[in-house]
């Protein structure tokens, strides 16, 4: 009962079981970059200047290197998601949805990476090139 057909059961048709981790990701991230996004802004407005130095200075507090990190990998991460769920739904020839998938996987993690070295950068040397 509530299994489908006999024969869809036996090719294995129906649902993965998977689509609500997706979407449940796609909404915690969501709201975590509502909150570090906010949190940002906040910190912004709270400094004493925007100059180079007095950003770098502050950028270089763990209490703020730290949460500029998650916020870079929740923001690529819930860009991954949004961008796999249109590419699933649009994308229909196989070779080039894989592709797709690929460099989409390729620039998230890049994405990243770049943003996550490059808080490091600031965190640990204060030096900016």
């Amino acid at each position: 009962m509530g299994n489908g057909t006999g024969i869809g059961r036996v090719r294995g048709l129906g649902s993965a079981r998977h689509g609500a981790h997706h979407w449940l990701a796609q909404r915690y991230t969501a709201i975590g970059n509502l909150l570090l996004v906010l949190w940002l802004l906040f910190s912004l407005i709270a400094l004493p200047g925007l100059d180079y130095q007095s950003v770098v200075g502050w950028i270089a507090n763990p209490l703020v290197a730290v949460p500029l990190m998650l916020m870079i990998v929740s923001i690529f991460w819930h860009l991954r998601l949004g961008m796999q769920v249109m590419l699933e739904d649009y994308v229909h020839d196989k070779g080039l949805a894989f592709l797709s998938m690929l460099l989409l996987n390729f620039y998230a993690f890049g994405g990243a990476a770049a943003g996550v070295f490059a808080i490091a950068k600031i965190a640990f040397t204060g030096i900016v090139k």
